[in-house]
C-alpha cells in the first residue's frame, strides 16, 4: 500500500483523521475503529476522533457502543452537528424512528448543511405520518443543498462546526472562479460577523441584496450586522421590511426588538418580547432580553424576576445568573450558589456558560466575604475569557504611542479654527468602572443635558479612517488626520451632529459616555473643537480590579488580565497627560473619590466646566428617571456611598501581578 500523501501544512493529528476516514470510505470498518480508537486515546477530547470511533462502531454494528461512545462526545461537544446526525444514524439502524427524527432534527438545527440528515428526515417524517410542513420543508432543503456548488455546502457545514478560517479559505478560493455567487457571499459575510470585520460583512450582504433584494436570509444578516455595528436606525428600516414580508416570523421580530433597544425604545421591544413570550414561555434568551429591558429602565425587581426565569427555563443558563449577579445590588441565596457551583463544575456545560457562571459565583462569594474562593472564580472566568481574545497590550501601546507622535501642540496649532463649531457633545472619556455613569447621571440629570449611551460614532469614525490595514504596513490612522482638510473636519463633525440625533429629544447639550474614546481626544477636537471632554478618574487598584470583576457583553478585552489592565491603566494615564500637555485646558479630569467625598464641589465644577448653571437636581441625581444600560445603573440610581472605595484591599493578597504593572 502506498505511503499516504500529508496535504502541507497538515498536522500529525490531521493525517491521521483523513486516513481514518478513507479506511471508512473504503468500508474497511475494523481497521478504521481500531485506528481511530488510538487516535482518541492520543488525543482523548478530539472532537473528530470521537466522531470516528462512533462511526466506526455503527458500521460494524456495534450501536449501543456507538451511542455509548456519542454520549461521552456530548458532554464536551455538544454544538457538534455532525454528533447528532450520527445519532440519527444509529437510532434509524436500531428501529427507533422517533429518537431518530429527533437526532436529525437537532442535527439540521446546528448545522444547516446537513444533507444526510435533511434527507432522513424528509423519509421518516413523511414515511411515520408527521406533518407534511415538516417533511416538505426538509426536501426543500435537500433541493437546495443539492443546487448549490460543493464548496459553498462544504463551507457552510464548516462554518457551523466552528471552523471559521477553514470556511474563509474554502469559500475564497470559489469566489475567485464566481465572484458575484449569492449564497457565498452571504456565507463570507456570517464569517465577517464572526471575525468582527464588520465593514467588509456588512458591504458584502449590502451586495448581495443589490443582486437579490427579495432574498430575506441576507436582509436578516444585513439587519444583525446593522446592528453589531450599533447603526441601529438603519437596522429598524431592514426590520420593518422583512416584517412586512413576514410578519409572524419570531427572528424578524427580535430583530425589531433589538433596533428600537438601540433607540431607546426599551417599552416597545418589551413588547414584543413579552408576546414572542406567550407563545413560548421556556424560551430563556427571552426571559433575559426582557430582564435586561427593564433594568435599562430601573425597575430592579421586575429584572430581577426575569433573570430568575430565564434560569428556571434553562437552568445551565450562565448568563442569567451573572445578569443577577451584575445588578450589584442582587444577593444569591443558598440554593442558588449550590446550583451556580454544580453547573459550573459540570462536564457538558459549554464555554460560554462556564464563565458566565465563575463571574456570577465570583460576585455571590464576595459579598459572603469570602475572598479567596471568590478570587479563585474570578480567576477562572478571566483565564477562560482570555482564551476567547486576541487582545495584545503591545499592539494597544504602539497605537497610543503613535498617537501622542502625530498628535503634537504644533499639530493642533495649524489647525486652529477648524471643525464643526457646535458645543452640544459632552464626552465622558476614561476606563471602564472608573465612575463615568455616575457623572452621566448627574449631567444628565441638569434640565439642559441629555444622557445618551456609550455611542459608536467616533469609533466608526476611526475605522473608517483607519482603512483596512494590511499585514505589516504601517496603520493610516493617526497619521491620516495631517492628510484630512478643513472641509473634511467640519464635515466629519456634522455628521456625527446629525447621526446622533436619533438618540436625542430636542436639549441643547448631550452626552456621549464611550470610554474608550480618551484614545481619539485628538480627533474628537478636530472635528468638534467646541464639544467639552471630561475625564473620569479612579484610584489605580479600585478601577483596575473593578474591571478584572467585571464581565462585558462586548468589548474591553484587555480587562481578562491583571497584568494586561495594568498595562492598558498605565497606557491610559499617559495618552491622558500627553492630551493635556498639547490641548491644555481642554480635559477636565474628575476623579471619582473627589466626588464621593464632596458631591455638591464636584458637581459645581462639572456643571461650570460645560457652561452650565448650578441646578440642585444634580446633586440628587439618583432620583433621576432615565434609562441606564451599563454596569452601574443600580449603583447611581442610589445616593453617594463610600463602602465601595476600597473593596480591592480584601483581594490585595492576591494583587501582585496588578501592582507590580501599576508601579512599574
Amino acid at each position: 500500500m502506498a505511503a499516504l500523501q500529508a496535504n502541507p501544512g497538515e498536522t500529525r493529528i490531521e493525517g491521521e483523521t483523513r486516513r481514518i476516514r478513507g479506511l471508512l470510505e473504503k468500508r474497511q470498518f475494523a481497521a478504521a475503529l481500531a485506528a481511530a480508537q488510538a487516535l482518541l486515546a492520543e488525543v482523548p477530547q478530539n472532537r473528530d476522533a470521537f466522531y470516528l470511533v462512533a462511526v466506526g462502531q455503527r458500521s460494524l454494528g456495534l450501536v449501543d457502543d456507538a451511542l455509548e461512545t456519542l454520549a461521552r462526545f456530548e458532554r464536551i461537544h455538544a454544538d457538534f452537528g455532525r454528533l447528532f446526525q450520527e445519532r440519527g444514524h444509529c437510532y434509524r439502524s436500531a428501529g427507533k424512528i422517533d429518537a431518530a427524527i429527533e437526532a436529525y432534527r437537532h442535527a439540521v438545527l446546528l448545522n444547516g448543511a446537513l444533507s444526510a440528515s435533511w434527507r432522513a428526515l424528509a423519509d421518516l417524517c413523511r414515511s411515520a405520518g408527521l406533518a407534511a410542513e415538516e417533511w416538505e420543508n426538509a426536501e426543500r432543503q435537500v433541493t437546495r443543498l443539492a443546487q448549490l456548488p460543493p464548496p459553498v455546502v462544504a463551507a457552510s457545514g464548516m462554518l457551523a462546526e466552528g471552523d471559521v478560517h477553514g470556511a474563509e479559505r474554502v469559500l475564497r478560493r470559489f469566489l475567485l472562479t464566481q465572484a458575484d455567487h449569492i449564497e457565498a457571499m452571504r456565507l463570507l459575510a456570517q464569517i465577517g460577523m464572526k471575525l468582527e470585520i464588520l465593514d467588509d460583512a456588512e458591504f458584502l450582504l449590502e451586495s448581495v441584496l443589490v443582486f437579490a433584494p427579495d432574498y430575506a436570509a441576507a436582509r436578516y444578516d444585513y439587519a444583525v450586522v446593522l446592528l453589531q455595528r450599533h447603526k441601529h436606525r438603519d437596522a429598524l428600516v431592514q426590520a420593518t421590511r422583512l416584517l412586512q414580508i413576514e410578519p409572524g416570523n419570531r427572528a424578524f421580530r427580535i430583530i425589531h426588538a433589538n433596533a428600537l433597544i438601540g433607540l431607546g425604545d426599551q417599552e416597545g421591544a418589551l413588547r414584543i418580547f413579552r408576546y414572542l413570550l406567550a407563545d413560548d414561555p421556556q424560551k430563556a434568551q427571552l426571559h433575559l432580553s426582557i430582564g435586561h429591558a427593564e433594568k435599562t429602565l430601573g425597575r430592579q425587581a421586575e429584572a430581577v424576576q426575569a433573570y430568575r426565569s430565564a434560569a428556571a427555563a434553562q437552568p445551565s443558563f450562565g448568563d442569567a445568573y451573572w445578569s443577577l449577579a451584575n445588578l450589584k445590588i442582587y444577593r444569591f441565596a443558598d440554593d442558588e450558589i449550590a446550583r451556580m457551583r454544580a453547573q459550573e463544575a459540570a462536564p457538558s456545560i459549554g464555554l460560554v456558560d462556564r464563565y458566565h457562571l465563575c463571574f456570577a459565583l465570583g460576585k455571590a462569594l464576595e459579598d459572603r466575604a469570602e475572598y479567596q474562593q471568590s478570587f479563585r472564580y474570578y480567576e477562572r472566568g478571566n483565564a477562560l475569557k482570555k482564551g476567547e481574545s486576541t487582545y495584545c497590550a503591545d499592539t494597544h501601546e504602539r497605537t497610543l504611542r503613535l498617537q501622542a507622535s502625530v498628535c503634537t501642540r504644533e499639530f493642533f496649532d495649524a489647525r486652529q479654527g477648524v471643525g464643526c463649531a457646535s458645543a452640544a457633545p459632552i464626552f465622558i472619556v476614561g476606563l471602564p468602572r472608573a465612575g463615568s455613569t455616575l457623572l452621566e447621571q448627574i449631567l444628565a440629570s441638569h434640565s439642559q443635558v441629555e444622557g445618551t449611551a456609550e455611542l459608536a460614532e467616533i469609533p466608526q469614525l476611526v475605522q473608517l479612517l483607519a482603512g483596512r490595514e494590511q499585514e505589516g504596513s504601517k496603520p493610516l490612522y493617526p497619521r491620516v488626520l495631517a492628510e484630512l482638510g478643513a472641509d473634511r473636519l467640519a464635515a466629519f463633525g456634522e455628521k456625527f451632529i446629525a447621526d446622533t440625533q436619533v438618540y436625542r429629544s430636542g436639549k441643547a447639550f448631550f452626552i456621549d459616555k464611550m470610554p474608550n474614546n480618551f484614545r481619539h481626544v485628538g480627533l474628537i477636537h478636530l472635528i468638534l473643537p467646541n464639544a467639552k471632554i471630561i475625564d473620569a478618574r479612579r484610584e489605580p487598584m479600585a478601577c483596575c480590579f473593578s474591571n478584572f470583576k467585571q464581565l462585558f457583553a462586548s468589548g474591553q478585552e484587555f480587562t481578562y488580565s491583571l497584568e494586561d489592565i495594568g498595562r492598558y491603566y498605565r497606557s491610559y494615564v499617559a495618552l491622558m497627560q500627553h492630551w493635556d500637555s498639547v490641548l491644555p485646558g481642554k480635559i477636565l479630569k474628575v476623579q471619582h473619590e473627589d466626588v464621593v467625598e464632596d458631591l455638591t464641589g464636584s458637581v459645581r465644577r462639572m456643571l461650570a466646566f460645560c457652561g452650565l448653571e448650578f441646578e440642585s437636581q444634580c446633586v440628587e441625581f439618583h432620583k433621576t428617571a432615565r434609562s441606564v444600560r451599563t454596569a452601574s445603573s443600580e449603583q447611581v440610581r442610589r445616593p453617594i456611598y463610600k463602602e465601595g472605595l476600597d473593596q480591592w484591599r480584601h483581594y490585595e493578597p492576591w494583587l501582585g501581578p496588578l501592582k507590580s504593572v501599576l508601579q512599574a
